[in-house]
């Protein structure tokens, strides 16, 4: 039997989707079908089926995946309860630009067993609503229902299409019980022909003009948030930032490694907020949501501005804008290839290699090692033996292979995480997209698989997952581990427990600084976290196959650390309850 179900399967695989990460439901009687019948007949030649207990567990392993190695994953959810159950990973997943592919199922449109699919079950009725597509159509950047079996492999590649091509993300298909049982005449398609649009590239005028203004720039600086996404797009801002010396490369998103941090151009992680912003002539803004926060921090007016984004008007943004000279639609490595090529002219590198340019390049490396003397200093541990994020992460990072790709959703204290992990290689560092908590559970898990996946099973990197306490509990780690362990994906966990949830009294402060708020508890917000056995709910999710740790002083970090990472070295996953001090 070769049903559409089937057929829609082997687009998944023809295009290159290697994992489904499924929550299935009483849709999808004829996908359970197709699943058994490709895995028993294309062994090595049909999609992984990964279960996940939670959808957005699910889409958020999809997004890990997708995120390191850009090739689309599959996630395949339960009519419309299944999608709403995606929840924040489905905003995730947009802002994050991963390419995936959400299949639900439809109830069945027939009631008195016209065709194979009809209603056999109570819920059908209940389940069928007017638009499911509705729910999450605003996040993604297609969204269609399959009518037929007979262009069903179309609609995938169609709907890969615009998943994979520029501003890439989401896509989301659905179809009924009675389309996807129906039966086909196999079919292929030529693939050469359903390619991604390629990437786009700056005007000569423009390119022109950008690197004329860098040139001669008193203080040039690029802010990017996400560049590092296409892998290639770091070794071209370095290149870019070894030849315009002086140059200096300030990170607002914290989203993807984008510039290594031994780099002496390096200023690090600061989301919108930073003196380089407030006195830089020239900045050109690369692949940035939000390159600075007006009520925080603007540039100076004489500044010239350039932007360069593939949606560089931000079109699911009702509010955006900055004030940029010019703006152009384009992709970041191309863009910052072109500029490094007419850079490359012999008469503007004879301009660029003068005294003033050597000048301003050792004044670079003065302040880069000023800058890393400081963090330094600063994840210090306490003198009451008690540390804070920095000094664990300082640890941490000591321990660790160097090749550690960390995925990373510490919120509040994300900032002290990027400091002391100083992330080098293209990759290495993975933050949630968006701003839906919850995602680095899953998410750390993808990128796992997606490792095993490019370098062979058990060749793998080593990946950590650093969340904080409240976001931990929104990660579904009951769904998580139960993963980890049925699949056999081990990975350490930091949990950053600074006893609440400081992102809603950050956000207080900022708007009532000295208002009734500023001097209340924990608990008397109710952002307090207090009891949780963050450690001992992934050991219960993991049939006990865990290692568990708590740490809060400073003489005991390392051995737990060192214990949790031979721990995961041996294929067991490991989570450490770390209590941090504030603010450090």
């Amino acid at each position: 039997m070769y049903t559409a179900s089937f057929a829609f399967f082997e687009a998944l695989w023809e295009v290159g989707v290697t994992h489904c990460f499924v929550n299935l439901g009483s849709d999808h009687p004829s996908i359970i079908e197709a699943m058994v019948k490709g895995q028993n007949e294309k062994q090595g030649q049909f999609p992984r089926i990964i279960t996940c207990p939670n959808e957005m567990v699910a889409l958020s392993m999809a997004d890990g995946f997708a995120r390191l190695t850009r090739k689309p994953q599959c996630v395949i959810v339960h009519v419309d309860v299944g999608t709403q159950g995606l929840g924040a990973a489905v905003h995730n997943a947009s802002c994050g630009r991963a390419p995936v592919l959400i299949f639900a199922g439809l109830s069945p449109f027939t009631i008195e067993g016209e065709m194979r699919g009809s209603r056999t079950e109570y819920i059908h009725w209940i389940q069928d609503v007017p638009d499911q597509k509705q729910i999450v159509s605003q996040y993604c950047r297609y969204s269609g229902e399959i009518k037929s079996g007979k262009n069903i492999k179309q609609m995938v590649n169609r709907a890969l299409q615009f998943a994979t091509s520029d501003p890439a993300g989401p896509v989301y298909l659905c179809g009924a019980r009675e389309v996807m049982e129906e039966d086909l005449t196999p079919y292929q398609l030529k693939q050469d022909q359903w390619s991604s649009v390629e990437p786009a590239a700056l005007s000569e005028a423009g390119v022109k003009r950008i690197a004329e203004a860098l040139i001669e720039a008193r203080e040039p600086l690029v802010i990017t948030g996400y560049s590092g996404r296409n892998h290639d797009s770091v070794g071209a801002l370095v290149r870019l930032a070894d030849t315009v010396k002086g140059l200096r490369v300030l990170d607002t998103g914290g989203s993807d490694m984008c510039f290594p941090a031994d780099h002496r151009a390096w200023l690090g992680l600061r989301y919108g907020n930073d003196e380089s912003i407030r006195t830089a002539d020239v900045i050109v803004v690369i692949d940035c949501d939000v390159p600075w926060i007006n009520t925080q921090c603007h540039p100076s007016e004489s500044a010239k501005i350039f932007h360069i984004d593939t949606d560089v008007l931000k079109k699911q943004m009702p509010v955006h804008y900055i004030a940029a000279r010019a703006r152009y639609s384009a992709d970041s490595f191309t863009a910052v290839t072109q500029i490094n090529n007419y850079l490359a002219d012999s008469a503007i590198a004879e301009k660029l290699s003068s005294s003033v340019y050597s000048q301003k390049w050792d004044n670079l490396l003065e302040i880069h090692n000023k800058r890393l003397a400081s963090i330094a200093s600063a994840a210090q541990p306490k003198d009451d033996g008690t540390f804070g994020t920095g000094h664990l992460c300082a640890t941490l990072r000591k321990l660790v292979p160097n090749d550690t790709i960390w995925a990373i959703e510490a919120v509040t204290n994300t900032g002290f995480v990027a400091d002391n992990i100083q992330a080098t290689f293209p990759g290495s560092w993975i933050n949630c997209g968006g701003g839906g908590l919850g995602w680095s559970g899953g998410g750390v898990l993808g990128i796992k698989l997606a490792s095993e996946w490019e370098n062979g099973a058990g060749k793998g990197k080593f990946v950590v997952q650093i969340v904080g306490d409240g976001t931990y509990l929104f990660s579904v780690p009951g769904s998580v581990y139960w993963i980890s362990q049925r699949y056999k994906i081990p990975v350490l966990t930091i949990v950053l427990n600074n006893k609440g949830w400081n992102a809603p009294r950050k956000s207080l402060l900022l708007v009532h600084p000295d208002g009734l708020g500023s001097k209340a508890t924990n608990d008397e917000l109710n952002i307090q976290i207090a009891g949780p056995d963050f450690a001992g709910i992934a050991k219960a999710a993991a049939g006990g196959d865990c290692f568990a740790g708590k740490v809060a002083k400073t003489d005991e970090l390392e051995s737990i650390l060192k214990e949790a990472i031979d721990s995961v070295k041996n294929g067991t996953t490991a989570v450490v309850e770390a209590v941090v001090a504030p603010g450090c």
